[in-house]
């Protein structure tokens, strides 16, 4: 008993009540405690044989419990039993003994004394069980607090002013005006002239983020020269926006197939997922369905990062199109992608009627022409492929879906030929190239757009480190242990001519390692068969150029070494390390570079983010940093990093949504029916109203003392959208630096009175000298002037005729109003006239 537990002496021990867990009893006088229990029984996914099951157990008089940790799931189970012992939905299941429990249990089991079976939905369905993370918020925490960093606004730093173009920040500075002190933002243009910007107007100006590297050119002010290339881009965007959106237009009037609401077979195959779905994938299928079960051809781009279960949701859409007799086309980039979906379609659609079929270089001609044959004859369901099953030979009997899997990656032909294709088949495009969230929004016109945010559950962001070749000692390190855990490694050199000289390097470190190498010059033949042979765990470690990046997934591989990674982009970068951690194991990611002091500054930065932002879903934020500007995705194609180079990414982006906004309006109204209804519906007349006053507004500097933390809260608070995060600004601001100064509570009155000057249409308000100033739309024939909203104003002006009145000075028309001296009042009138 000392070795267990040293404190006690025997005689102590035996005063006490002990319960031993074991098999054999340490004690020799010991009265067992035995459990009548059985195990949760394995059913293989095979709901015939557990509703055998269940119907017996009732019949014994046992009490049924279905554990989950999710309500929808145990309303899926019941459904499913429901549907194949075609009982209604009113009717209890198993004379009313069955029910449902949240959370689950680690494991099930059967409990012959209290007459209960308990039965768990992952061992019933063999899915991983899900264990709660709570670090999760943490890591938030972190990469939130780097993306502050990175867009933190140095002195020096170029900035892009919205109506002003490109010009150098100089810092916060306090002015007079109207003899009252008021914070500005300096800004430095050509020839040293100076603006300043007011801090209500800090949505307005960004950081520049251009090309790597190259310094933008400094706008003049007043030159009127960055209005005209704003001008310009927004012509030739529109250009390429409107033949986006009459591709919109004529998929509209298509007819398309419209496919059947889910079958029971449809609910077994989601159930069976081993992973739980995320809120994005259901999401993500939810609208999927609605696409395929409309009489409209589906175009739906699904964006996520990599590793987050794009796959299941393409096998979902393929599986729904199988069951109403369509066949499905799987279009990829590489040939080791066609044999890896190929195999995981395989194993998902294990013991499903579902025949597939993949095309590659590796099949001889005989075996393409059986595949042919039956494809045309309608005896494949799927047929996975590069571009070759877009070619002329290849006949479908019927297709039903076009899946594309990384649409950017084919060549031009390629593409024509899918135009053809999918005019009235639905089309579903997966891509891990992650595109801004602005651009989304401004190219919904073109398609429908799915965005996956959330990592599946149990995936655990990767460890990732920068290490020199001299580090041989970590390499060594990295490769056994992983092999010590029954893992394997991928070793990533895009050089053919080195691979060589780094297996001899691998060997010479782990002797015991089996060592493959695998590249794109190879027969394609031997290629699939080394990496058959890797994926069936005969080599331990796969040393390969990035002919692995897209798609590839082998949830063994649990370590990457990178070697020259700073030879490679940073999505490159990104998708190469997204092929690891795809388990719910720990993994690991090196990135072998000279030491930093001798890289570029842009290659310093490439490995310095890629090491920052290890998070999952991260993929996002490195491309809103878009540090190497591929992330604004291919849709608007070569043109669009000119545009950038030269207006600025956020510049760029507003400009993109303003075009979008004005064709919807103006040539497609019918098209997309917006017409403004009016603002008491919540239509903003105006994209933003801008502030001008003399009143003291700001964060006092014995509130917020340092100037870049002051730089950073106007700004954020510039950008906040909705009253409930105005109120979580309140809520942190007091929090941090205690109750809130008279000023400050003006400021955030701001906020509000310029959300309400929007749905007003008001372009810019001046409050200065107790009077205020509404500027109306600059555009005179716009829809505004016949608008109930311009009529209620009028009215006002009328009936308050001795302090208003309306003015129109050179083609720019306002409201006058007197007698306001403080934003509250401001605010009370703008409110009173939404009202009304």
């Amino acid at each position: 008993l000392h070795r267990i537990c040293p404190i006690l002496t025997n005689e102590e021990a035996d005063s006490y009540h002990t319960i031993e867990l074991n098999t054999k009893s340490f004690f020799p006088n010991v009265s067992k405690l035995s459990f009548n229990t059985l195990p949760h029984p394995i059913y293989h996914k095979n709901f015939d044989i557990f509703i055998d099951t269940l119907q017996d157990y009732t019949k014994q008089g046992y009490s049924i419990k279905i554990l989950s940790d999710s309500q929808k799931q145990i309303d899926r189970i019941a459904g499913i039993i429901r549907e194949k012992l075609g009982i209604g939905e009113t009717e209890p299941l198993f004379k009313g003994s069955f029910c449902g429990i949240t959370p689950t249990l680690n494991s099930g089991f059967i409990d012959k004394d209290q007459h209960i079976c308990c039965f768990t939905d992952h061992q019933l369905f063999e899915r991983f069980h899900k264990v709660q993370q709570k670090a999760n918020s943490a890591r938030q925490g972190k990469v939130l607090l780097t993306l502050k960093e990175l867009n933190q606004l140095q002195i020096g730093d170029y900035i892009v002013h919205t109506d002003h173009g490109i010009g150098r920040f100089g810092g916060l500075v306090h002015t007079d005006v109207n003899g009252k002190r008021q914070e500005m933002i300096k800004l430095i243009y050509r020839d040293n002239d100076i603006l300043f910007v007011s801090i209500h107007s800090l949505h307005r100006i960004a950081k520049y983020k251009g090309k790597d590297g190259t310094a933008p050119a400094v706008s003049k002010l007043g030159s009127g020269q960055w209005e005209r290339m704003k001008e310009r881009t927004k012509a030739k965007v529109k250009d390429i926006a409107r033949d986006l959106i009459k591709l919109y237009a004529q998929r509209r009037q298509e007819k398309g197939f419209q496919f059947s609401p889910d079958s029971y077979m449809q609910h077994e195959l989601e159930a069976s997922f081993i992973y739980e779905d995320t809120p994005d994938q259901q999401k993500a299928t939810t609208d999927l369905k609605h696409d395929m079960e409309s009489p409209v051809p589906m175009d739906r781009l699904i964006c996520g990062d990599v590793g987050f279960g794009k796959t299941e949701i393409a096998m979902r859409a393929a599986f729904k199109a199988a069951a109403d007799g369509k066949q499905t086309a799987v279009l990829v980039p590489t040939t080791v992608l066609a044999l890896q979906h190929y195999n995981t379609f395989k194993e998902r659609f294990k013991g499903f009627p579902i025949e597939i079929e993949y095309l590659s270089r590796a099949k001889s001609p005989k075996e393409v022409r059986n595949i042919l044959d039956r494809l045309h004859e309608g005896k494949i369901d799927i047929l996975i492929g590069t571009h070759k099953i877009v070619g002329k030979s290849v006949l479908f009997h019927d297709l039903g879906l076009l899946i594309i899997d990384e649409e950017q990656r084919f060549g031009v032909s390629t593409k024509e030929r899918l135009r053809q294709l999918k005019a009235n088949v639905d089309t579903l495009t997966l891509t891990a190239t992650p595109i801004p969230r602005t651009l989304q929004f401004s190219l919904l016109g073109a398609r429908d757009l799915s965005v996956m945010h959330t990592p599946p559950p149990n995936r655990y962001p990767v460890q990732t480190e920068i290490i020199t070749p001299d580090d041989e000692d970590i390499i060594q390190e990295a490769v056994r242990m992983e092999i010590n855990r029954n893992g394997q490694v991928f070793v990533i050199n895009n050089l053919v001519q080195n691979l060589d000289t780094i297996r001899k390097k691998i060997q010479r470190l782990v002797p015991e390692a089996r060592i493959a190498v695998a590249h794109g010059q190879m027969p394609s033949e031997q290629l699939e068969t080394i990496l058959t042979d890797f994926v069936n765990y005969d080599y331990d470690v796969l040393i390969a150029t990035s002919i692995i990046e897209s798609g590839v997934d082998i949830p063994n591989v649990n370590t990457i070494i990178i070697n020259a990674a700073h030879k490679f982009g940073l999505s490159d970068l990104h998708q190469l390390r997204g092929r690891v951690g795809r388990s719910n194991k720990k993994a690991y990611c090196y990135l072998v570079a000279p030491p930093l002091e001798l890289l570029t500054a842009d290659a310093r930065r490439r490995l310095q983010v890629i090491e920052t932002f290890a998070d999952l879903g991260s993929g996002f934020h490195i491309a809103m940093q878009d540090l190497d500007i591929r992330g604004a995705g291919n849709m608007l194609g070569a043109e669009q990093s000119g545009f950038i180079a030269d207006l600025g990414y956020e510049t760029y982006q507003r400009i993109l949504n303003e075009a979008v906004s004005e064709l919807k309006e103006e040539e497609f109204t019918t098209l997309f029916e917006t017409k403004r209804t009016d603002a008491v519906r919540g239509n903003n007349w105006v994209n933003d109203s801008q502030l001008e006053s003399d009143l003291e507004i700001g964060f006092p500097e014995d509130y917020v003392e340092n100037v870049s933390e002051r730089i950073t809260l106007y700004r954020e608070l510039d950008n906040l959208q909705n009253e409930t995060e105005l109120a979580a600004f309140e809520q942190r601001l007091t929090d941090r630096f205690g109750t809130m100064p008279r000023e400050a509570e003006e400021l955030l009155m701001v906020v509000r009175l310029r959300w309400k000057c929007m749905l007003l249409g008001v372009e810019k308000i001046v409050l200065k000298m107790s009077r205020m100033t509404l500027f109306l739309p600059s555009n005179l024939q716009s829809a505004y002037y016949q608008s109930d909203i311009f009529n209620r104003l009028l009215t006002y002006v009328v009936t308050n005729a001795r302090r208003c009145q309306v003015r129109d000075l050179n083609g720019k028309r306002s409201v006058v109003v007197s007698n306001v001296g403080s934003l509250k009042e401001a605010y009370s009138i703008i409110s009173q006239l939404l009202q009304h």
